[in-house]
């Protein structure tokens, strides 16, 4: 997940580093020398995440971030602090003044690609319920979204995993003393049998475990489909590179090098137990507003009229910031066949189950409609056209695989499904993007249906 970045630092040569690092994972870098410049620089552009020095002349990091913070056009952008102060006080002030996250000199890379990829995953969901909100607004529909307190940690719910007595001790104890619920196992099935009765904020996975293999224990919890949404935080070695870098591939959201840090320990589980509440809360907006206005009455997803505002907003959001865009048209082969044999009732059910299909494999954070009749469309932001085509042929497959009984007479109806997709170039407009779909789905359904074809 790329983004734009902001770096803030009165050193040219820490600025150099930086933007040389970030650079080179693809990263669009500005940069601003002082605080003032970077105020004024937010005042008129768009960002994803802030690196800001601690150290500067005039205003330091503190006063900065506050004056970030305290801005309603710029709180909801995380900042990382980059300090070279290694005292716990320092930290809490960091925190205090309202920093997402902290980085202490020199900077290890592996580290700081992890934090701005962490960080960058929250923002987007923040992105996303400002952007519903806007389009509910402007169809009717009130909007009271919940805002987070700075310290989520009150009454959130942690599944700790780590049969060391004493760490396990230390954290629980510390998160205790934040108003946090912990819960400790050491013994994978209890694992699971516990996150099926009980809804957790976080997931924190040792990976010195003497009896399970911690990566399998995140890579089984990422499997499955409830739990997909829970943070995980791996406490890991500092030698364990390669351990880290294979965790983070299968889905730890971040981790925590021991012996812990108690001041990053609160900050971490934090910063991840706010992701999980904007992401439930995302939901519960979703669910909460299943209104004739927005919801399609047949499926429960997005109806025409709610997509025509929203895509727009998506659309003009990415082109804006140069961020890729996928838009896919797709529809249900042969539903006129279907609907003639088994009758329209049955037709409904099909419907049904392919509007579910999609909203299953997309994320939360994406967008489907139901166009009109058996055709929807989907929308996947920040998002390139490779991982679309995986997206795309997910939904096919998993439509090839349905069993659709008919209501009427329990008769089996097979189902497939025909997916154009496009993305999006820095000449579109919306109308284009839609254009080129549609022309990616007509090729699916002349080279014989139940396939997916892009048009670039």
């Amino acid at each position: 997940m790329s983004g734009r970045v902001l770096v803030v630092d009165d050193l040219i040569p820490n600025i150099k580093l930086l933007e040389a690092k970030l650079n080179a994972e693809y990263y669009v870098v500005s940069t601003a020398k002082s605080g003032k410049e970077a105020l004024d620089f937010l005042e008129n552009n768009q960002v994803d995440i802030i690196l800001l020095d601690v150290m500067m002349p005039e205003m330091d990091g503190f006063e900065v971030c506050k004056l970030i913070k305290t801005n309603p056009k710029t709180s909801h952008i995380p900042v990382i602090m980059v300090t070279a102060l290694s005292e716990v006080e320092d930290r809490v002030t960091g925190l205090k003044s309202g920093a997402d996250d902290f980085l202490t000199k020199p900077i290890n890379d592996v580290i700081l690609m992890a934090r701005l990829k962490s960080l960058l995953r929250l923002k987007s969901i923040i992105d996303e319920i400002r952007i519903r909100s806007e389009s509910l607004n402007q169809l009717g529909v009130d909007q009271n979204l919940v805002k987070l307190d700075f310290n989520c940690l009150n009454g959130a719910r942690v599944l700790l995993v780590d049969d060391d007595v004493a760490q396990r001790n230390n954290v629980a104890k510390n998160l205790s003393e934040q108003k946090a619920i912990v819960n400790c196992l050491d013994d994978e099935p209890q694992v699971i049998e516990e996150l099926k009765k009980t809804p957790y904020d976080v997931i924190m996975i040792s990976s010195q475990l003497l009896k399970i293999d911690s990566l399998r224990l995140c890579s089984h919890i990422r499997s499955m489909k409830e739990f997909r949404h829970i943070p995980i935080l791996l406490l890991v070695e500092e030698d364990e590179a390669t351990t880290l870098a294979k965790g983070l591939e299968i889905g730890a959201n971040d981790y925590l090098v021991t012996p812990i840090d108690i001041t990053e320990l609160i900050t971490r589980t934090n910063t991840q137990v706010k992701k999980k509440r904007y992401q439930d809360e995302l939901v519960a907006t979703m669910q909460d507003n299943a209104t004739a206005a927005v919801k399609d009455a047949l499926t429960g997803i997005f109806n025409r009229r709610y997509f025509d505002i929203h895509v727009r907003k998506i659309f003009d959001t990415s082109l804006a910031a140069n961020n890729p865009l996928v838009l896919g048209v797709c529809d249900i082969d042969f539903f006129k066949k279907v609907n003639d044999t088994y009758g329209h009732v049955a037709g409904d059910e099909v419907i049904k189950a392919f509007a579910k299909v999609i909203s299953e494999t997309i994320r939360l954070t994406d967008l489907v409609a139901r166009f009109g009749g058996e055709e929807f469309v989907f929308v996947l932001p920040l998002t390139t056209l490779q991982d679309a085509i995986v997206v795309a042929e997910r939904i096919r497959m998993k439509v090839e695989e349905l069993d659709v009984v008919s209501p009427v007479d329990q008769r089996t109806i097979e189902v497939t499904a025909s997916i154009g997709i496009t993305i999006i170039h820095p000449t579109d407009t919306l109308q284009s993007m839609l254009d080129r779909a549609d022309q990616a789905l007509y090729r699916a359904k002349q080279s014989g249906r139940n396939r997916v074809e892009f048009n670039e």
